[in-house]
This record gives structure tokens, sequence and C-alpha cells, in this order.
């Protein structure tokens, strides 16, 4: 199995140096079974070196696939363009100017979309994945029966079914999602090879993708985009670190290593045909050295890349309005739940998420939305008191000074009497005994088991053999660890919590990958 990862390594190299790629002779390429390609370093790295270079035109995009007539005339645009030249190129085999760099990646990425609905259902129930991965198989279904599988019937692309099945849409969504870089607004998303081989370490980037603008004219080849706008959000993020000189000599010793495969001269200053991995901190030898995919959560993480993190301190857990309103329902009657929800919002205040999918969200340290220590406070204020707040907000409108029943601040109108911010009175317990009632109704979706099984699950599990299960017991533990943080902070209510102001609206750790 060793040898046989060798040989696709040197394939890999030998294709790379055909295709004008240039990397550090400091960096080295390991591949193994048990945990894939990672990048180590030879020798000492130090910030501000360039140690890979990739041209643009050997990056497998829409523009660059043979597939580009193809996927122009259909008008697949974005991913989903990109998936199909994915396809393409696959189907060509051996005669693909990308074979080199394909047979090098996995048939599939390990992440949820490609799980089977039954195994989404039992490892991801209760988690932030479990509903976002249904209605995701959903949508790339839908995606290829409207948007693939019509071509498959015209005969002039003579385009083999087998390598553009259902099956072969999901894998290439797999790889999109884990492995493909925004490159610029000409080529748009595409597969950047060698830049994928870093592997991710949240909050420990040790090497930055770096894509410059490109030198493509605006013409009717472009999609009438706009050349003007921001090009790549990792050139902004780049342009913030300003220890890195963009003009550092790329051909000198690189970590002290000599032999360096970048020459000084390769690439200019100017030069927007290439992109670059430069360094933003110095690495040691012999340590894997590490890009970022952002400050992520482990839903995300296992949602786009198919991996967790243990104590991962981006962590969180929704609360949706749904489950509030069934708490409340318990209580008190529907009319109820609606006049103080619509009263909440005319004072201003929001869920994250739309109006068809609102959520609060739980801190890693087990702090709730302060949005949602107000809702519960108005849902339980005594009729009187809430006659006065409603009248009171009827009157008071937006003006920006407290009145003795409300405290205007930051353009929110603040109940007095049920949560005074300025003199950080303790949470009720009312309020704490309803924090307490969610966070277990928000625990019973995990099912049965409880956190401690799941712990002694996890403890026997095998990461090689059994991924899916590991990495799915990782983001169940986590995000019911952040429940009992929940009970703590709310089982407390004679100390002083400190909490953020109201915070703008939120997306969801996960996104759509339609």
């Amino acid at each position: 199995m060793a040898s046989t990862a060798s040989r696709r390594l040197r394939a890999f190299k030998r294709w790379m140096q055909s295709k004008g790629f240039q990397w550090s002779d400091a960096l080295e390429f390991v591949d193994t079974p048990e945990e894939g390609i990672a990048v180590r370093a030879l020798c000492q790295l130090k910030e501000g070196d360039v140690v890979a270079e990739m041209p643009k035109e050997a990056c497998l995009t829409t523009k660059t696939s043979g597939a580009r007539e193809i996927i122009e005339d259909a008008g697949l645009d974005g991913h989903l363009g990109l998936a199909f030249a994915i396809m393409y190129e696959r189907s060509l085999g051996g005669d693909s100017p990308w074979y080199g760099y394909l047979q090098l990646l996995p048939y599939q990425e390990c992440v949820p979309i490609v799980w089977t609905l039954d195994e989404v259902n039992e490892l991801l129930c209760g988690t932030e994945l479990h509903q976002t991965e249904q209605e995701d198989k959903a949508l790339i279904y839908e995606d290829w029966k409207e948007n693939i599988l019509p071509l498959l019937d015209l005969a002039p692309l003579k385009l083999n079914p087998k390598f553009f099945d259902i099956e072969q849409y999901f894998a290439a969504k797999s790889l999109i999602s884990s492995r493909s870089f925004e490159i610029d607004d000409y080529h748009g998303f595409g597969m950047v090879p060698l830049a994928d081989l870093f592997n991710h370490k949240t909050g420990a980037e040790d090497v930055h993708f770096t894509a410059m603008p490109s030198n493509y004219e605006s013409g009717s080849d472009v999609d009438g985009s706009d050349n003007d706008k921001s090009i790549v959000k990792e050139e902004v993020a780049f342009d913030q670190i300003p220890s890195i000189d963009m003009t550092a000599s790329i051909g000198a010793n690189v970590g002290n290593c000599v032999g360096s495969d970048l020459d000084s001269s390769s690439v200019s200053e100017d030069d927007t045909s290439m992109l670059e991995m430069i360094m933003i901190k110095d690495v040691d030898s012999g340590t894997e050295v590490f890009n970022t995919y952002g400050l992520l959560g482990n839903a995300a993480l296992l949602h786009r890349y198919g991996f967790t993190e243990p104590d991962n301190s981006y962590d969180i857990v929704n609360i949706d309005m749904e489950l509030i309103l069934q708490w409340c329902s318990s209580a008190f009657s529907d009319r109820h739940s609606r006049a103080r929800v619509s009263l909440w919002k005319r004072l201003g205040y929001s869920a994250c998420g739309s109006q068809e999918s609102e959520y609060f969200e739980i801190s890693f340290d087990g702090k709730p939305q302060i949005e949602l220590l107000i809702l519960l406070h108005i849902m339980l204020l005594l009729d009187d008191a809430y006659q006065k707040l409603d009248l009171s907000a009827s009157v008071a409108g937006n003006c920006p000074e407290s009145n003795g029943e409300t405290t205007h601040l930051n353009g929110n109108m603040f109940p007095n009497e049920a949560f005074n911010m300025s003199k950080k009175s303790l949470l009720p317990k009312r309020v704490c005994d309803a924090l307490l009632s969610i966070a277990d109704m928000r625990e019973s979706l995990y099912g049965l088991n409880s956190v401690e099984d799941d712990i002694e699950a996890l403890e026997r599990c095998s990461l090689t053999r059994e991924r899916k299960l590991y990495h799915s017991l990782v983001l169940r533990i986590n995000e019911r660890k952040i429940l009992q943080k929940l009970r703590n902070y709310a089982s407390q209510p004679n100390k002083i919590n400190k909490h953020s102001s109201p915070r703008k609206k939120l997306k969801r750790t996960t996104k759509k990958t339609t």
C-alpha cells in the first residue's frame, strides 16, 4: 500500500513539473494510507517565504476544462459547472490534461452529503447537521436531475453516462466542498493542485493561499462579470498581514534549505498568472505545515471537509425558535406566545437565520444569545407588566431614552422590570428554570443514549476504520457538553452573568452547498 501511495505521489510531482508548478525543496509531501497526504517542513521555514507557486491555467476550472463549451452552452454556473468539469475530465481517464492530479485525489471525500440517508439519520440525529444534510442531499439530487441528466441524451456530446450519474455527481460535489479555492474573477472557484495538499488546523495557519487579480479583459467570455469588484477574499486577508514582504526573493535559500525549486526570476510582482502559498509565520523543521479553512466549529468542518476537532472552541449549539414556542405552549396558550413574540420583535429584537428558520445561538462556554434571554423575560412577564411594556413600546417608538419602564440601548428597548442591564441584575429564577427546560428539550433530540454513552462509544471507536462514526460522535459530544454548560449557567442564579450587547443576525454554522 505504501509503495502505491509513493507511486501516485511521484506521478503527481512529475505532472506538476510538466505544468510549470514550483515548490520549495524545504517541503516534504508525506502520503500514508491512514492519514492521507500531509506537507511537512524539512527545515525551518520563515515568515514571508514563498514556498509554492501554481499556474492558474493548470488549475481545473470551468474555463480551463475541455468541457468549457458544454458548460457555457448549458448555462452551468458556479459549483454546478465545476462539478461537471471534474466528471468530464475523469471520463477522459489518462487522456485528461489533469490525469496526474486526478489520480492523486480520492474518489470522494467522506463528507456527510455522500453518506447514505440511513447513516445521516442514525449518526447525525439531533446535531446541527441533521436537517442540513437531509436538505442538501435532496437539493443536490434535484440539481443533477434538472441540469446534468438532460445532457446525457444529447447525441452530439457523446457523454458516457457512467461518468455522469448521480453517484459521480455527489462525489464531485464532495471534492469541491473540501478542496476548491476561489481563484479570481475570471476563473471563479476551481481545483488548485498542490494548494489542496495542506491540511487544516483551526486557529493555527502557517501558510496562506494568495490569488492575484485576473489579467483577463472584461468581455463576452467572462460572463459579464464586473472585474472592478473585489477579486478574492484571500488577497484581502493577505493584505492585512503587514509583516509579509510581497516582493521577497522566492529564490532565496528558503528556510535555510539549499536547492529550492523556486527561481527568484520566475515570477514578478505584477505576474497575475500564478497563485502563491506564502508562510505567515515561522515553522520548525519536521513539523506539519498547516493551512486554515477559517475559524469554524465542528458542524461546519464535518459538513464541508469531513472531519472534526476535539474541544473545538468555535462550536455552538442552535436553539430553534420552534423549540422555544414548544416550551412556551406547555405553560401558556398559543395566543400568549404569539403576542409575546410579536412584542419582542416590535422592540427591535430578532433571532438568527431567516423568518422560515429562526434560531438562537448558545456559545461554546454555554452562554445563551442575549436576544433569547430577553424573549424569555417577555414570555414570563406578568400580564400587568406585559401590558405596561406593550403600551410603552407603542408610545415610545425609537426614542433613545429611559422612561422607568424601559431602557433604550443600541436601537433596542429593554424592559427594566425583566432585565436591568445597567445594574447587571441576577438572572430571575423563572428565566433560569426556562433555560433548564429548553436545554433538556434540545438534549432529547439526540435520542436515548446519554452523553456518557457517547463518550464511551468514542473511546472504543477507530478513526481509521470507523471515520463516519468517530467524527459524528465528536460533534455530538461537543454539542452536548455545550448544553451541559448552559445548564450550569442557568443553575447559578446567584452569579452575575455578563452578556454581549444584542447582536445582528448571524448565519448558521453550516451553509447550503447548492
